[in-house]
């Protein structure tokens, strides 16, 4: 499996994103809707490894300073090759860059460490659906066009507040920098 660091967004840009995986739903396509795991929630990848040691997570904590830092989501950008990953861009601002490149340098000694997630090469995303076909993809397109307020031209002020990591192998989740707004009492420890 593989290990996460992940960016969480403010609970107004949770809502905004997980409305669309719910529009993605009951048009009968892929959606992260469909996941119902625990740790399923919208949130920004930062780094990847095949395994990150638990003493990572001071330098983690250190990295992420200062929270919450503003970000912009942006319009729908389609990821992957023969089947695809629709995803909310998010605007990459000098704050999310800086966050990212200290997060990579982190997890450079890290086995396997994600190519597609190194600075420069990095896409910062929120996804709404994976492993569409093309068919789907327009259906994707379609639907979230025709949902109003929360259409891909519709730009949202954002704020990423907090940094969790997530095992894969065990399918558990540590907030390590910040808050997170949905989980009560949610503060990384100090």
């Amino acid at each position: 499996m593989v290990q996460t660091v992940e960016a969480l967004l403010d609970a107004a840009t949770e809502g905004v994103v997980v409305d669309q995986w719910r529009v993605l739903q009951r048009a009968g396509l892929p959606s992260q809707a469909d996941h119902t795991g625990a740790t399923n929630r919208p949130h920004v990848t930062l780094a990847t490894a095949a395994q990150m040691p638990d003493a990572l997570d001071d330098a983690l904590r250190e990295a992420a300073e200062p929270l919450p830092q503003d970000v912009r989501l942006g319009p729908l950008v389609v990821l992957g090759g023969r089947r695809h990953v629709l995803a909310r861009l998010v605007v990459a601002t000098p704050g999310l860059l800086a966050l990212h490149a200290r997060t990579a340098e982190v997890v450079s000694g890290c086995p396997e460490p994600g190519e597609l997630l190194a600075p420069g090469a990095w896409t910062p995303h929120v996804t709404l659906a994976r492993g569409l076909t093309g068919e789907q993809l327009a259906g994707a397109l379609a639907a979230l066009g025709g949902a109003g307020a929360l259409g891909p031209a519709a730009d949202v002020e954002a704020a990423v507040v907090g940094v969790r990591r997530f095992d894969g192998d065990a399918r558990a989740v540590r907030l390590v920098a910040g808050r997170d707004d949905l989980t009560p009492g949610g503060r990384a420890p100090r």
